[in-house]
């Protein structure tokens, strides 16, 4: 019984089991309708979206075991644009019939458990068709598990493997499944996409994405199923797609892709559905298979038919619309071109190419075509193209430039780039060799990026082409391949690069610096991919001191590019403190500072980690000068628009000279969570300023010609004999890839001067001339395509969607020009027969470009179109037609406009955003609607649609998910469109006869939402016009300049003034003013005389209406008639437009009385404060006046300014006694002959050494005219007065510059007054005043509020000493001061003036002087205190009679030495210098310093002394005697009683050694001795720099050698008995002499075993090479007394 009961409950519970796998049961086949649709564009209702819909019947039926067969019926494809949602979707009947025997073959499918297994088809169908049957078939794909409800896991489907909740719900009393499944598409393991474009360079940014999102989408199905127990069936699926995009952060707006799908259950009928007759093959899984959508540009659809003669078409349209003339749908054109190329087979384009490149114009479009084929198609024509000789040098570099970065990597492409590099034609030219080896590293690294495992053969052979150059030396060879590698940045270059630097190769030692510094940049790339091994490596670089400081410094930016942890930065600052190197520590602290203010996402942490590295360091270092190395960063980024820039740039020293040595530049640019490298350049500068400035001086004889060719001859010299290093070496980046670099060595700059000294260029030059005298024409065209980024990924229905953005230009020229030459010139003509002849031209350019930039969202196929494309088309065209005549031998000179015609727009710029739907079967029958109407539209539906809820919640989740706000709610009603913004701005010159007129129009969607995105998106436009003025018709333009006596004859409009006429006729006006207005003022006009007739040269009103402002004066009340009299005083002096420094004079001393009240109480507060600008200001005194001795004459004569008015009044218009010396005419020559234009006409009267400048206008009636006086009243002052309005009597301003003597020190002062000026021009000074304010105060400069003359501004400028001035600026509110302002150069006073007399007439050697003596180091020696370069002070006691090192050039040219010797007896110093094979000795004798010149002494009356055969010159300075010798090395080397100074040139720091040190500002190791250690102290150091004395008789009497002492005693070092020797080496005397004086010194002795059979007569050399294990005193002798036997 209970085995009974067993069984029938098991029987009751396997019946009652329900499967959740949908079912379709074998012999019946199952009915639904399916719809799909897909919309983009803005969210907001009333706006126009575009679109494609796909309704059709579906049957599916059984073929097999989990084998089914899926059927279309009756399908239709529509399309919309339009505005949403009035229109409606159009159907494209003549697509679908297209494609009806393709939509209606069955198709084939695994299907097991609700998962989409494999694929089948026949293979008439195509690709893209297919997809939309995997569109299709997404539907049914589901993964329902029986134990859970809710649950997520990455799932198959059309757009690839992504992540995918699941709820299921069941509903018991309705017998229904609900299933909800949402995919996230911004988390896929297997996202089926293709990028195009900037892949390699770009670097995604992580931490911006974290920040914000451009991209982001989701998918939502649901399901509603019956069960049953043989599976369930799908009832109804309704799917949506949500995809948003913004370059700017989707927060902020952003346009929509919405995507919905049905499949709604219809009928089961009982027959089976019965396979197509053909052969099914497998055609791959649920995913998407990307196929040509490539070829398919989204901006245009293009039926194809034969794209041969298409080509040929299309070739001949852009080549005939843009002959000499950018057509303005060029680009358009020239983007269809490249589709029709990237369709067409490859034999297609030979044959174009056999067909064309006969013709020149043809044949340009096609080569600049084919690279943007952008496949290895492209790669392989221009390969065998260049192989056969086909291309030019120029042509095949522009092929392979263009092909390098459009082209797609892949390993075709890049076995072409690496054939292509090994063919005769590339290695035969460096340049081309060049090109080609930095784009195969370019190539490489663009298929790594997309292939992230991508083997490491791609760049074996670069790592042969290294082993070959490194055992060669070869280190040209050696440079071009790192840079190969550093554009590849594949792993596995790192080790071919370690061997190449030092410490980690063998031979890396015996490589250029310039290959290792090349090596370690060469890591950066690769940092990027593996950040902790280039770590290791750049760390160890820097820890290394015993490195170049340059290379360390180097590898601090590499290490700073792989974003370093807080260990490792922390580990560099605590490094830092324990530095040597000066430059190294002021560079790495910099970059560090520098990183602490970043605001960028990526580098955020390391922001973070550089703080605390900051407060480890000291802030002294920051004090160091900019003469150390620096490291400069600045960015921003701003965040809600995910958009920030970044720059950075480096300042590598070595020495602390003017120039540096290395400099490094590069810029960022951060964009939709991407960051890309725009550009990037750097260079070395070595030897520069020693191959300029060491060059030998040319004789005062020389002419012109030779003086200006003193720089190459430098180069040539330089050139002539051996050098270290190069001259320099410069590099490009572009995109963060090596496009371009150059070393400028020797046989670059043999190149250049073969080039210019050779016969090619005159040759050149000749054809050129020929050329132009028979009249020359070009018309050329150039198009290029900028820019090519696509996104391509599926959508849910299966069709293809792309992101775009193109950029095509095409720029074109047409040139005519035709010169004429009298007289004819010879055949054998030099270029100097130009000068005198007479030279005319005529002359037609006509330069012009055309800019279209594309950007697409929405639906690109093959056969269907529908997306939102912004397009923005920019024209500019600017022709000009001209004629010039140049006479040199009659100093005339003349250039003509001449009008172009039917030409009025130059410049228009116009972006619209549009909505387009267009098939391919129908392209006549497309629909463009604009994204913004220009109409309101009301909306039909009174709710919400769900595309605007998910954009609403997305945006402003945070403010409220529950209701929708009031601003939403009424988007539902009428959107109220506004007007577009409509602005028109010209600009006319009546004069010239031009009006120039801009335009705008502007409609955007800006009123729904103010964000970028928003404001993009509409219609905009921009137009610049140019077209004649109204008035009389204008010929030409017409600019004349005639020099010399015939400038008279130029003279159109001939200026004359009744000046006393005039003048009466105001004083008449005045006067009756004065009358009317205030009978009273008789008493006080008089003390104003003066000033009153000054007065009537102002000229400021005519006589009519003066007296109608009088009459209508007379008639206010008696009260307003005070208040006029007092105003009428102001003004008057307003008006007064004489001398404005007479006036400010008078005007002062009129009014001291009423300003004493006030100047005494300021005065009060400011005596307590007296600052130093106030000496120097009541010091000032004018050499002008003082150039009279003091008598009763020069008290009683006249000031300057009055010298000036006498000489005016005299004669106002020199043009009455003197003809003018220069004419200009700037006019336009009218069509009724009427002169219209201005005049300029200079005169010069050498009696009065006066300038007069008369700018006149040229129109008959037109008295409005500028007048410039200047005079030279004395050598040490000029004053100008400079008047205009009409007849020069409106306004007025005077400048006076003089010399003076401040505190005895030379001085100038400049003054500028003025009487009256315009309001524009007071305006414009008020903002200038308040920008100087802000500007002074930021750069140290101080103000202080002291009254000043109203109406004057005064700039002194006094001398402080050689090298520094003391600035005082005084302004009618304000008083500026700077006192002790550096300059970069020695002023030519004092001492500086007398050793500039050695290059009397040569000034670019007199500046050159000047800038190299205020660069240089200097040294002092005062008794036993030495100053070294460096400026590190310390005491020394030398041995005596010993010759010490001073200072040398420690070079192997060894270009000088100074030698220092101490006379004990005497306790004074004695110097010898030696330079080449002369040698100067200075010594004291009598209380004054004797100079000898190879062992003859040279008096002092025959200084100063300039040296026949060498650039050095011997003076008398202050009491000393000088000699300078500054293209050797030596600015100056000075003896006196009491002081030895020496000065090195700047080229020269780092490179000198002895007691004045390195002069390369590393005080940390000021003490280098001879073998390049660093002594302990100042004695041993001193002591190292002595040279020995050869035996004990020799005559310099210096009895003393280096010797390493021995330790006296012996002691245990690590456990081990042993004996120690010094490692720095003492004096000691010579065997036979005995010590009279010693010191005690103290030393590093490193220590051996007692075993080692080191002695005292052994080899010091491995001493010295040992590290110091104790450090002990020793004895060193200073003087000695030897015996008569001594040796």
């Amino acid at each position: 019984m209970r085995v009974l009961v067993l069984a029938l409950t098991v029987a009751l519970v396997a019946g009652n089991q329900v499967s959740y796998a949908p079912e379709f049961a074998p012999g019946k086949t199952y009915e639904y309708k399916y719809e799909g649709y897909i919309l983009g564009g803005l969210p907001e209702e009333g706006l126009a979206k575009a679109g494609v819909k796909i309704q059709s019947k579906v049957l599916i039926g059984a073929a097999g075991p989990d084998s089914y067969i899926l059927k279309l019926e009756d399908p239709v494809i529509s399309g919309y644009s339009g505005i949403w949602p009035k229109e409606v979707f159009h159907p494209a009947t003549k697509l679908t019939s297209a494609l009806s025997a393709q939509l209606l073959t069955p198709v084939k499918f695994e299907y097991a458990n609700g998962v989409i297994g494999k694929v089948f088809a026949p293979p008439g169908i195509s690709t893209n068709v297919l997809n939309v049957f995997r569109g299709l078939l997404n539907m049914f794909q589901m993964n329902i598990k029986k134990t859970q409800n809710v649950y997520d896991l990455q799932e198959t489907g059309v757009k690839g493997v992504c992540k995918t909740h699941y709820i299921l719900h069941e509903d018991s009393k309705a017998d229904r499944l609900h299933l909800t499944k949402t995919t996230d598409l911004n988390h896929c393991t297997d996202s089926i996409h293709m990028d195009v474009g900037m892949a390699g360079y770009t670097e995604k940014c992580a931490e911006c994405m974290a920040r914000g999102k451009t991209l982001s989408g989701a998918i939502s199905v649901n399901y509603i199923m019956k069960p049953s127990a043989s599976g369930t069936l799908i009832l109804e699926a309704t799917a949506t797609e949500l995809l948003q995009y913004s370059p700017v952060n989707i927060v902020n707006g952003a346009v929509q892709m919405e995507a919905k799908q049905t499949v709604t259950f219809v009928d089961i009928r009982k027959t089976p559905l019965e396979p197509l007759k053909a052969d099914y093959i497998p055609r791959g899984s649920l995913k998407y298979e990307l196929g040509t959508e490539f070829l398919q540009t989204p901006i245009q659809l293009l039926r194809i038919t034969n794209v041969e003669a298409q080509i040929v078409e299309s070739l001949n349209n852009l080549v005939s619309l843009n002959m000499g003339h950018a057509h303005e749908d060029s680009p358009l054109k020239f983007i269809e071109l490249i589709q029709l190329l990237r369709v067409a087979k490859y034999e297609s384009i030979e044959a174009l190419w056999s067909q064309f490149k006969t013709k020149i114009d043809h044949r340009h479009w096609l080569l600049s075509s084919i690279p943007a084929i952008g496949t290895h198609v492209a790669l392989k024509f221009i390969k065998e193209k260049i192989v056969a000789g086909e291309v030019t040098a120029a042509e095949a570099a522009q092929a392979i430039m263009s092909s390098t970065h459009l082209v797609k990597a892949d390993l075709e492409a890049i076995k072409l780039q690496e054939g292509l590099a090994v063919t005769p034609n590339i290695r035969e030219n460096a340049g081309l060799r060049e090109l080609v080896m930095l784009g195969f590293g370019i190539m490489v690294h663009k298929y790594c990026v997309e292939n992230p495992s991508c083997p490491s053969e791609l760049v074996r052979p670069v790592h042969d082409i290294i082993a070959k150059a490194l055992e060669k030396r070869d280190n040209d060879e050696l440079s071009l391949a790192l840079k190969v590698l550093g554009n590849a940045g594949h792993p596995s270059s790192l080790k071919p690069i370690m061997k190449l630097l030092p410490g980690f190769g063998s031979s890396a030692s015996e490589l250029e610096l310039r290959v290792h510094i090349d090596a370690t940049l060469a890591l950066r790339k690769i940092g990027k991919r593996e950040p902790k091994m280039i770590q290791d490596v750049a760390l160890q670089l820097f820890m290394d001191r015993t490195l170049d400081p340059e290379l360390r410094m180097v590898a601090v930016v590499v290490l700073f590019d792989t974003k370093l942890p807080m260990g490792l930065i922390t580990t560099l600052a605590q490094s830092l403190l324990k530095e040597p190197n000066l430059q190294v520590l002021s560079f790495v602290y910099s970059y560090m500072k520098a990183f602490t203010k970043t605001t960028t996402p990526d580098h955020s942490t390391v922001a973070a980690a550089c703080n605390v590295a900051i407060r480890i360091l000291s802030p002294r270092f920051e004090r160091l000068s900019y003469r150390y190395s620096r490291a400069f960063h600045y960015d921003h980024y701003h965040n809600p628009w995910m958009l920030g820039a970044a720059a950075s740039a480096f300042y590598i020293n070595d020495a602390a000279t003017v120039l540096p040595k290395n400099i490094m530049a590069k810029a960022r640019v951060y964009l939709s969570g991407v960051s890309v490298d725009v550009l990037e350049f750097g260079a070395r500068a070595e030897g520069v300023q020693e191959a300029l400035l060491k060059a030998r001086d040319v004789p005062e004889s020389a002419d012109r010609l030779t003086k200006m060719k003193q720089a190459l001859k430098a180069l040539t010299e330089w050139r002539a004999n051996p050098s270290r290093q190069p001259l320099g070496s410069l590099y490009v980046k572009v995109l963060g890839q090596d496009v371009a670099f150059a070393n400028i060595d020797k046989e670059m700059v043999e190149k250049i001067i073969e080039f210019a000294t050779g016969p090619e260029i005159r040759t050149r030059g000749k054809k050129a001339l020929d050329a132009l005298l028979s009249g020359y024409s070009m018309k050329y065209s150039k198009p290029m395509s900028a820019i090519e980024v696509r996104h391509i990924f599926p959508t849910s229905l299966g069709l293809p969607m792309e992101l775009s953005l193109y950029t095509a230009a095409v720029t074109a020229a047409s040139v005519e020009v035709q010169a004429t030459i009298s007289p004819p010139l010879p055949e054998d003509f030099h270029p100097a027969h130009l000068l005198k002849s007479d030279i005319s031209m005529k002359a037609s350019v006509t330069p012009s470009v055309s800019l279209h930039t594309y950007g697409v969202m929405g639906v690109n196929s093959p056969f269907i179109q529908a997306s939102v494309l912004s397009r923005a088309k920019d024209h500019a065209a600017l022709p000009k037609k001209m004629e010039a005549r140049l006479d040199i031998v009659k100093g005339y000179f003349s250039y003509q406009f001449l009008p172009v015609e039917g030409v009025k727009t130059i410049a228009s710029a116009r972006l619209e955003t549009v909505a387009i739907a267009r098939d391919v079967e129908g392209l006549a029958a497309a629909k463009v609607t604009p994204v913004v109407p220009y109409e309101p539209i009301v909306s039909k539906n009174a709710t919400l649609n769900l595309s605007q809820m998910s954009y609403y919640l997305n945006d402003s989740i945070s403010a409220s998910s529950e209701l929708l706000p009031f601003s939403l709610q009424r988007q539902t009603g009428k959107n109220k469109i506004p007007k577009p913004i409509v602005k028109k701005m010209c600009a006319t010159t009546y004069t010239y006869g031009i009006e120039g007129c801009v335009d705008i129009w502007s409609r955007n969607a800006t009123f729904l939402r103010n964000t970028p995105i928003y404001a993009i998106i509409g219609n905009h436009s921009l137009l610049v016009n140019v077209t004649p003025a109204a008035g009389p018709s204008i010929e030409r333009i017409e600019i004349e300049v005639q020099f010399g006596e015939q400038a008279a004859e130029k003279i159109l409009k001939e200026v004359y003034l009744n000046e006393e006429e005039e003048v009466l006729e105001d004083k008449n006006v005045l006067m009756k003013l004065k009358k009317i207005l205030s009978p009273g003022l008789k008493n006080s006009t008089k003390a104003s005389s003066s000033s009153s007739g000054s007065s009537r040269s102002s000229r400021s009103r005519s006589s009519s209406s003066s007296s109608s402002s009088s009459s209508s004066s007379s008639s206010r009340s008696s009260s307003s008639s005070s208040r006029s009299s007092s105003s009428l005083r102001r003004n008057s002096k307003m008006l007064d437009l004489a001398d404005p420094l007479n006036i400010t004079s008078k005007r002062s001393s009129s009014s001291s009385s009423s300003s004493s009240s006030s100047s005494s109480s300021s005065s009060s507060s400011s005596s307590s404060s007296k600052t130093k600008w106030q000496l120097h200001e009541r010091n000032f005194t004018k050499d002008h006046i003082h150039q009279h001795s003091v008598s009763k004459e020069r008290l009683n004569s006249k000031s300057s300014a009055s010298s000036f008015e006498s000489i005016y009044n005299k004669i106002t218009y020199l043009s009455n006694i003197v003809s003018p010396v220069v004419t200009v005419l700037v006019r336009a020559i009218r069509a009724d002959h009427k002169n219209q234009g201005y005049q300029i006409a200079v005169y010069y009267d050498k009696l009065t050494t006066r300038v007069q400048i008369i700018v006149a206008n040229l129109t008959e009636d037109d008295n409005w005219r500028i007048c410039s006086d200047s005079m030279m009243l004395s050598h040490h002052k000029v004053m100008t007065r400079v008047t205009w309005g009409i007849g020069c009597k409106q306004y007025n301003t005077t400048i006076v510059a003089e010399t003076g003597r401040v505190e005895k020190e030379p001085a100038v002062r400049v003054k500028l007054a003025w009487a009256r000026l315009p309001t524009y021009i007071r305006d414009y000074a008020r903002r200038v005043s308040r920008y100087i304010s802000r500007v002074a105060e930021d750069n140290g400069v101080n103000r202080t509020k002291v009254a000043s003359k109203p109406k004057e501004i005064k700039l002194t400028v006094a001398v402080a000493n050689e090298t520094s001035l003391n600035v005082t600026l005084n302004t009618p509110k304000n008083t500026f001061f700077k006192l002790g302002w550096v300059l970069p150069f020695y002023l030519p006073i004092n001492n500086t003036a007398a050793e500039l007399q050695a290059f009397q007439g040569r000034w670019m050697d007199q500046v050159t002087y000047m800038l190299t003596k205020s660069a240089a180091a200097e040294c002092t020696v005062v008794e036993d205190t030495v100053v070294t370069f460096n400026n590190r002070k310390y005491k020394t006691e030398t041995p005596h009679s010993c010759h010490q090192v001073l200072a040398q050039d420690c070079t192997s040219e060894i270009k000088f030495i100074v030698l220092l010797k101490r006379d004990q007896t005497a306790e004074r110093n004695e110097i010898s210098i030696k330079i080449e094979n002369i040698d100067v000795d200075m010594y004291p004798k009598d209380n004054a310093v004797v100079v000898k010149v190879n062992g003859v002494e040279i008096p002092l009356t025959n200084l100063p002394y300039q040296h026949p055969t060498g650039n050095i010159q011997i003076r008398q300075r202050e009491e000393g005697i000088s000699l300078h010798a500054p293209s050797h090395g030596l600015q100056e080397v000075f003896l006196s009683l009491n002081k030895v100074q020496v000065k090195v040139v700047d080229w020269m720091r780092g490179q000198t050694c002895g007691l004045c040190g390195k002069a390369d500002g590393e005080v940390r190791q000021e003490y280098s001795t001879p073998n390049e250690r660093v002594s302990r102290n100042a004695t041993s150091f001193a002591h190292s720099w002595v040279l020995p004395a050869k035996s004990c008789r020799d005559a310099s009497e210096c009895y003393m050698q280096l010797e390493s002492v021995k330790l006296e005693k012996q002691i245990s070092l690590e456990g081990e008995e042993s004996k120690c020797y010094s490692v720095e080496p003492v004096w000691r005397c010579l065997p036979g002499c005995a010590p009279v004086r010693t010191t005690s010194v103290t030393v590093g002795l490193p220590c051996v075993s007692l075993d080692s059979n080191l002695n005292r007569s052994d080899s010091l050399s491995s001493i010295y090479q040992k590290s110091v294990d104790v450090s002990e005193t020793a004895e060193s002798h200073l003087a000695c007394r030897c015996t008569p036997q001594c040796a």
